[in-house]
Formats: C-alpha cells, structure tokens, sequence
C-alpha cells in the first residue's frame, strides 16, 4: 500500500489540542519481578495535526512529569525525586513525532522522539486511529490509541537503591482525545 492509496474512513485533517481530561498516559512497570504496579500522569498537553495525507501528520506533546499518579503518595514522592523522575530539575517529558509509518490497514507506526531528564532517544510508538466526530458541545474530536515500551536506564531513571525492585521496561500506553480548535 502505498501512501497515496491510504484512506483513513471518516479522517479530517486539522490541528487538534490534546483534551487532558479525556486522556490518558498510563504505564506499568513490573514490581521485583512478580506483580505489576500501575501509574499515569494527569498532566498532558499536547496538538496533533492530521494532514490530508496522513502519513504526513505530526504530533507534540507535553507531559509534566510532577504529576505522576500510582495511587499511593509515599510512592508517587519517591518516583519524583531525584531516584526516578528529578521532577525539579526535570519538570516535563516530551515526544515529538519525526514520521509515520504504515504498520498495516489499522495500525500505524509513529516515529519520534521522547525526551526524559534530559536525555532524547528515539521512541516508536503503535498507533490506532480511534475515529472522527462531533462533539457535543460543537466542533470536532478525534480518538487516538497508542502504546511503546521504554527502558528507564535509557533515560537516566535508575530508580536508586530502589531501582532493583522495578523492571527497566516500561510499557506506556495513551488513549487520547483531542479537539478541533472551534470544539467547546
């Protein structure tokens, strides 16, 4: 399939703003080898512009990385200090798209980078097109799942003395929604 027979159905090309209340930015991580603990982060920002071709879209966006949630607070304090996240030396994560790839007729692969305490390492992620509408309250929305995994080592996240109790994989996985800028 080449990238001028790709057709996405109900595809609209635009500029979208990542709706942070209807988005999720989950990971697990496995905890001294036998359970799964789970967290996200409940501040993401972020635009996605569909371009007519959609191979040719692009995405920003911006985590803050002090708002780490795993449901337990004594946890979330030591994931941000300097052992995992140094949120105060490192307030945000970000991921900048560098291209999309056809995986096959419903998955996409979107290339980019993420960059993490500093350190930029190229990311790929697996992508699902959710669809296109209305929104209710006027204007547009789309849906967009998307998943990768991650070595924390790669980014300087070594967790401390701590760090032996959790995996160095770490699964991410984001269902986003976001809005047409005349979306209410």
């Amino acid at each position: 399939m080449t990238s001028t027979e790709l057709t996405v159905p109900g595809f609209l090309a635009g500029t979208w703003t990542i709706d942070p209340v209807h988005t999720d930015a989950a990971f697990t991580v496995r905890h001294l080898g036998v359970s799964k603990v789970r967290g996200r982060f409940d501040d993401v920002q972020g635009t996605i512009v569909t371009a007519e071709n959609p191979l040719e879209s692009k995405v920003e966006a911006v985590i803050s990385t002090a708002s780490v949630n795993t449901a337990n607070k004594m946890r979330d304090d030591h994931v941000r200090n300097e052992d995992f996240l140094d949120v105060e030396k490192h307030p945000t994560m970000t991921f900048s798209s560098t291209g999309i790839r056809i995986e096959d007729e419903e998955t996409f692969l979107v290339d980019g980078h993420l960059t993490l305490k500093g350190i930029t390492k190229p990311v790929t992620l697996t992508l699902e097109i959710g669809g296109f509408g209305d929104h209710y309250q006027g204007g547009k929305v789309a849906g967009f799942s998307a998943s990768t995994e991650i070595s924390r080592a790669d980014f300087g996240v070594t967790g401390g003395a701590a760090g032996a109790a959790v995996s160095d994989k770490i699964r991410i996985t984001l269902d986003i929604e976001a809005l047409s800028p005349d979306a209410a």
